[in-house]
């Protein structure tokens, strides 16, 4: 059986760690995105975390954006980490002056930078939803680092939390709540405010793996779609994932 294509946004941030922790998922095949064509080619799309403005700027000056849209609205898998996250709320607060460009579908509310500056970043244990699978190695509790990261403050009824941060006393005090989301589930859409990529545990990876496979038994079931968008594209031409050594992850 053919590998089934997943993309990561290549534009900016950290998506060279994604493309290690899918290589270490069975079956996939892991494609840096930075064209529509090569866009057009995969059954899957990961936004990475990074700098979210740089990312969206970088997306519209290379004609990206519509063809995200299109990608989510035709509900394709989509995986949003930390910046990835913010692209796919419809709505978000805290933005930088003149906003940026949200991919949206994600019925909730982000706030940018919730968790304060680069200063403030830190990591920490959570509990696994049920969900999770196992890739073999970890089991339990999760690492997650969480980098100048947003938070997820209100979900609509069809969104579906799947780990929440309790606040410290002082970010209680401050925030005047006891706790925020930091990964849900919608659909097709899946999104974190940490970074899984940047640990070595792949069940977050394994758990999206899982969507696009779900995804891709129903579009065969509908209409024969096999691969991809169902676009015609010589994926040959495209390049296969980079024959440079993967980066390690970031510690």
């Amino acid at each position: 059986m053919a590998p089934i294509r997943i993309g990561v946004l290549a534009l900016q941030g950290s998506f060279r760690e994604h493309m290690t922790l899918l290589n270490r998922v069975p079956g996939v095949e892991a494609v840096e995105i930075r064209t529509i064509e090569q866009l057009r080619s995969v059954s899957g799309l990961i936004i990475p975390g990074g700098e979210s403005t740089t990312m969206a700027l970088v997306a519209e000056k290379w004609g990206l954006i519509p063809e995200l849209q299109s990608f989510a609205a035709a509900r394709q898998p989509i995986w949003g980490t930390c910046a990835g996250l913010i692209f796919l709320a419809n709505r978000a607060t805290g933005m930088k002056e003149g906003g940026q460009a949200l991919l949206g579908g994600l019925d909730c509310l982000v706030h940018r930078n919730f968790f304060g500056a680069q200063i403030n970043s830190f990591e920490t244990m959570l509990p696994a939803p049920a969900c999770l699978p196992s890739d073999g190695q970890h089991e339990g509790p999760f690492r997650a680092v969480f980098i100048r990261a947003p938070s997820i403050t209100e979900t609509g009824p069809g969104v579906e939390i799947l780990a929440e941060y309790t606040l410290s006393p002082e970010e209680k005090a401050a925030q005047g709540r006891d706790s925020v989301a930091v990964a849900v589930r919608s659909g097709n859409l899946l999104a974190t405010a940490f970074h899984p990529e940047l640990t070595e545990d792949a069940r977050w990876h394994a758990m999206f793996v899982q969507m696009v496979k779900e995804n891709l038994g129903t579009e065969d079931a509908a209409n024969g779609v096999g691969n991809g968008s169902g676009a015609d594209v010589d994926v040959e031409k495209l390049g296969r994932a980079p024959t440079r050594p993967a980066d390690l992850p970031v510690y």
